[in-house]
């Protein structure tokens, strides 16, 4: 079993790197110039399985594990992490909710057009006021007959004015309430329903981020998922999973810069020898080595705590901490590598190092994940 599943990452791990050098190298500056969110790159990667890779075939999916899952990530983000950003996003938030929390009926409805890349899914907790302190949420959903309707907005949205569906957190009793926010599924078309600002940020240029807005939105009792009241809950075991892509992002992003690194140290020439052969060179690469596994490590203790069904929050938080941080770490050592290269847009380090930073932010800040850790281990 365990050299099958090597053998599928390894074939997972391939499929996207030569999906990378032919759909996404050749065009991956310009994009970011541009913050072009390309739309046609996702039905593509539905094609190619990755758009539905935690699905089960029975619902189109690829059936695979978060192992998989994990190596999508990582080899898409050494490509372009905006990319592996959007994808991750609508894995294991928007598909992963509905396969997590919805009944047959939703997933059969929805899950089919999410897993082929018909359809990019969104995932809406954020608000403009309520970050971490999500259970202060201003959008609100009133009960009217046999319909709900949603007021307000949310932001930082991956995918929230091009995704075709989205998985909307909102407040159905008293602010605070931890038992007051539902989950309702809300498809693109509905009567209310708007994408608003478009972000213009610093990196993950390529993924898409933006308002939401809902205007006397009028859903059908039929896309709310699980039990009325059980939004937040749902959506705390919902970012655990969520903690391991961003993890998985980070790894991907710090061995992009690390093997980037290397390569540049062998070929860099100066007093007459490769800079790699200088050791505040070459303990540069060793660090940035040692912190790339050691993320590595993290990540699999949290799949494989995931996969015997055991609670992943801390080793999901601290995964996800780590790897972020270290995401930071290696790209700002590859840019220094690099000297005044690296400060330019010639080579591929800069964008590692802009796009890092999200990492240690998304899905739970940095600070978020400490929180959480430490309120596992006071509570063993």
């Amino acid at each position: 079993m365990v050299q099958e599943s090597l053998d599928t990452q390894k074939m997972v791990a391939d499929s996207v790197q030569r999906f990378g050098e032919k759909h996404i190298a050749p065009h991956r500056d310009q994009w970011d110039d541009d913050e072009h969110f390309p739309v046609e790159v996702f039905h593509k990667l539905g094609e190619l399985g990755l758009m539905g890779i935690l699905v089960p075939e029975e619902y189109g999916g690829t059936g695979l594990g978060y192992n998989e899952y994990v190596t999508a990530i990582s080899e898409l983000a050494y490509f372009d992490p905006g990319i592996a950003l959007s994808l991750a996003a609508h894995n294991s938030l928007c598909t992963n909710h509905i396969l997590m929390f919805g009944s047959e009926e939703q997933k059969t409805k929805w899950l089919p057009k999410l897993a082929s890349g018909e359809w990019i899914g969104a995932w809406g907790l954020t608000e403009p006021n309520t970050g971490s302190d999500a259970g202060n949420m201003m959008t609100v959903a009133k009960k009217d007959g046999d319909e709900w309707v949603l007021n307000g907005s949310k932001n930082f949205i991956t995918h929230g004015k091009s995704g075709h569906i989205a998985v909307v957190m909102a407040r159905t009793g008293e602010r605070g309430d931890k038992h007051a926010m539902t989950a309702f599924v809300v498809e693109r078309g509905t009567k209310g329903f708007s994408g608003g600002r478009k972000e213009r940020k610093l990196g993950m240029r390529t993924s898409e981020t933006t308002e939401m807005i809902f205007e006397d939105c009028r859903i059908p009792t039929s896309n709310v998922l699980g039990e009325v009241g059980e939004g937040f809950v749902q959506a705390l075991k919902i970012l655990d999973g969520g903690r391991i892509s961003i993890a998985a992002l980070g790894l991907g992003i710090a061995n992009g810069a690390l093997r980037c690194a290397i390569q540049y140290s062998k070929e860099r020439k100066q007093f007459g020898k490769s800079i790699a052969s200088f050791q505040g060179i070459s303990f540069k690469l060793s660090d940035m080595a040692t912190q790339v596994e050691a993320a590595r490590l993290l990540i699999k203790e949290a799949i494989i705590k995931k996969q015997r069904g055991e609670n992943i929050n801390k080793a999901s938080a601290m995964a996800k901490y780590y790897a972020s941080e270290v995401a930071v770490k290696c790209a700002d050592e590859a840019v220094q590598i690099f000297g005044g290269y690296g400060f330019t847009k010639d080579y591929p380090v800069e964008k590692y190092y802009r796009d890092a930073k999200l990492c240690t932010i998304g899905e739970g800040t940095s600070n978020i994940q400490k929180l959480v850790i430490s309120r596992c281990l006071l509570d063993e």
